[in-house]
């Protein structure tokens, strides 16, 4: 990927929350405890397989991403320019990098990579039946 499409999915990324943040009065509609506790529950069972040697592109890893992705979809759906945006933001925003990294100090980049072989997937980019968001609800940015 070129600095033009990390340029492009940095740019998606933030046009798309702010039109969603400015929609939904700063995503008061979330439970963030909840999330947290989702994401906190998913990196650490992405960590155990991590240390066993997988892939960004295994399908357990993928399925993974899957539940990551439905859980930012409690905000908003993003595109997936977005979406790769979001694995650019939390490599280069410190405090981000330092939380992700917090859980295997090797958990950005690796979640960044599987995160752009579920984009490049591109197998569906809607919330999956678990996400909690009502289909039509979100903002795709498309």
């Amino acid at each position: 990927m070129g600095n033009s499409y990390e340029d492009e999915c940095r740019r998606s990324l933030a046009e798309e929350q702010a039109r969603s943040l400015a929609g939904t009065n700063d995503w008061e509609h979330v439970d963030r405890a909840r999330v947290h506790q989702d994401w906190d529950v998913l990196y650490r069972e992405i960590t155990v397989l991590l240390n066993d040697g997988a892939l960004p592109g295994d399908q357990e890893i993928q399925e993974l991403v899957r539940r990551h992705f439905d859980v930012v979809c409690r905000f908003y759906v993003p595109s997936r320019e977005a979406y790769v945006g979001m694995s650019l933001f939390y490599a280069e925003d410190e405090a981000m990098r330092a939380f992700h990294d917090s859980y295997h100090p090797g958990m950005v980049d690796f979640l960044g990579a599987a995160i752009r072989v579920f984009a490049d997937q591109g197998t569906g980019f809607a919330p999956g039946a678990g996400s909690g968001v009502p289909v039509g609800s979100g903002d795709s940015g498309r």
